[in-house]
């Protein structure tokens, strides 16, 4: 068996090196890129690309499949030493011409999946590849991402950009060895990658930020102790939001969406808003996206959505799968992530914010980023104003959330800049959605449990029975929220 895999990947290499032989020929960005446009395209792109990567001044950063050295160029410029690999001669002698004149720079000709390819443990505080993965089997992505690892200092980053789901670049190619994978292949051989060192710890990679820009998909990874408690980004993945349960509750839902009342309420609310062509939004919490390519496509509207959950954003990513709306998603915490001023016409979140402790703290944050005359619209849930009873108040705790009456959620707003400030008491809609929801799926209880289980199913109606008598009761609340800024 080992004999075999060993052939297999030295077929692979061997394609793939054929393949970059005929395609960088001419040495150009054009060819680099396998794209006629690649000039205008590599202006618009690299910085886009460059301001994703995280801090690495003064730093040791590792370039894996280097190139001509667009991107070497611009990282010798703040890293304090780079190493540019490429595994083509001409390509990698063409970008020592371009930039070897930098003393901070080195240069290699080498296979990255080469064993011989080594580097001393946890010397490299960031890695940095574009396009690359792509051209690698997925047993040699999976090795590889081992090795990388283990070259990373504790606290540094692996930053990759791939081209997925489909060919970029509008180059002919006779034959294509190109692997265009599916988010969710990179996602789950880097989150799953744990490494150990000669001492005992154990290390692992958290996921920082994965961002969508057209077919092209940039991860950036930390590496940390597996000790290291990621906290409610692991609560997310693995309990509240565990990819069956992502799709157990967009069953109850409706296609595309995890947030009360599905595309309805979605119609309702963003109906208020008054969208214009050319807006920007930022969706705070985006879930799977159905909210997004629902704006994006009925108001040409640009849209960024943004959730701290892997599983949900990689939901996301494969749902854009060749829509032609102008919509990008984030992995990223909302409570950490800048804007720069008045980026935003719009910003809109559907039962996220509950999880938020510091409210204020990121009404501020949404004050800042909104340009004069823009709009938040929040749904979520709420509290009434009293003492929680017993049971509604172990669920909070239990859930980990920070709910306010409707009064005191308008007010945070107020304090936060905001005017105009509506604060709405939509309980009584709440309530007939969930009545709705849970008719229905009782109503389809046998398929429910066939394509779930019956333990899938009496969560859900055990859950939204909860709800209801919360809620029934004065308890629980849901409110409506909408602010402008002046």
């Amino acid at each position: 068996m080992a004999s075999t895999v060993k052939d297999n990947t030295h077929e692979e290499r061997e394609i793939q090196k054929k393949y970059w032989m005929v395609h960088s020929v001419d040495l150009s960005v054009e060819s680099m890129m396998l794209d006629s446009k690649a000039s205008d395209l590599d202006k618009e792109e690299r910085p886009e690309v460059l301001s994703l990567l995280p801090p690495y001044e003064g730093k040791t950063v590792l370039e894996f499949g280097a190139g001509i050295g667009r991107f070497t160029g611009e990282l010798v410029q703040k890293a304090g030493n780079v190493i540019a690999l490429d595994f083509i001669e001409s390509v990698i002698k063409k970008n020592e011409e371009l930039n070897g004149h930098h003393k901070n720079v080195k240069f290699m000709c080498a296979d990255v999946t080469s064993p011989n390819v080594n580097f001393d443990d946890e010397s490299v505080d960031l890695i940095f590849s574009n396009w690359l993965l792509m051209y690698l089997s997925d047993k040699e992505v999976e090795n590889l991402a081992e090795r990388m690892v283990k070259w990373l200092k504790v606290g540094g980053y692996i930053f990759f950009r791939e081209s997925c789901f489909h060919q970029s670049g509008d180059s002919k190619r006779k034959h294509n060895p190109t692997h265009y994978r599916e988010p969710k292949f990179y996602t789950k051989i880097f989150k799953e990658c744990h490494v150990s060192d000669g001492s005992g710890n154990s290390y692992e990679l958290s996921l920082v930020g994965c961002k969508c820009i057209g077919a092209y998909i940039c991860w950036t990874w930390q590496k940390v102790s597996s000790e290291n408690d990621r906290g409610f980004q692991q609560f997310l993945d693995n309990v509240q939001y565990k990819l069956n349960g992502i799709l157990r509750y967009e069953r109850v839902f409706g296609e595309g969406f995890v947030s009360t009342g599905g595309l309805e309420t979605t119609k309702d609310f963003v109906a208020k808003l008054d969208l214009k062509p050319g807006q920007k939004v930022l969706d705070v919490g985006c879930g799977i996206g159905g909210g997004d390519f629902y704006m994006a496509n009925n108001f040409d509207v640009h849209v960024v959505g943004i959730d701290l959950s892997v599983n949900m954003i990689s939901f996301a990513l494969e749902r854009a799968i060749g829509l032609k709306c102008s919509v990008e998603f984030e992995v990223t915490d909302c409570t950490k992530k800048t804007y720069p001023d008045c980026t935003f016409d719009v910003i809109y979140s559907r039962d996220t914010i509950l999880h938020i402790h510091d409210k204020p703290a990121l009404f501020r944050s949404f004050f800042k980023w909104l340009k004069p005359g823009g709009k938040v619209l929040i749904s979520d849930y709420c509290k009434s104003s009293g003492t929680p009873l017993s049971e509604f108040a172990e669920y909070i705790k239990q859930r980990g959330y920070d709910l306010h009456d409707v009064k005191s959620y308008g007010q945070m707003l107020s304090d936060a800049g905001f005017v105009d400030v509506v604060a709405e008491d939509r309980t009584d809609q709440f309530l007939q959605v969930l009545e709705r929801e849970l008719a229905a799926v009782e109503k389809d209880k046998d398929a429910f449990i066939h394509d779930f289980s019956e333990e899938d199913y009496n969560a859900i109606v055990d859950g939204w029975k909860a709800k209801l008598i919360r809620s029934s009761s004065g308890e629980q609340r849901w409110g409506l929220f909408i602010a402008k800024k002046q």
